[in-house]
């Protein structure tokens, strides 16, 4: 299945790999874990547990940041 927000975040991408990440980048980004979390019948306590998973690349008062940015998304999102 093709996925267009994650379309949409390659093409952003390739359009200059060195540039930094912008706010699009991750608008899209977020979309698009959101679109398929929902398409594999995930939940949103179930996508949020896996980003509040710990990790060694983000500390925990970022993952829970990320977490409640996931939340308001997943909301938001249709």
């Amino acid at each position: 299945m093709e996925d267009p927000a994650l379309d949409r975040l390659q093409n952003l991408i390739s359009l200059d790999p060195t540039s930094p990440v912008s706010s699009e980048h991750i608008a899209v980004a977020l979309a698009g874990v959101i679109q398929t979390a929902r398409s594999q019948g995930q939940s949103l306590e179930e996508l949020t547990a896996e980003v509040l998973a710990d990790d060694s690349l983000l500390d925990q008062n970022v993952r829970r940041l990320l977490s409640d940015i996931v939340a308001q998304a997943w909301q938001t999102l249709p």
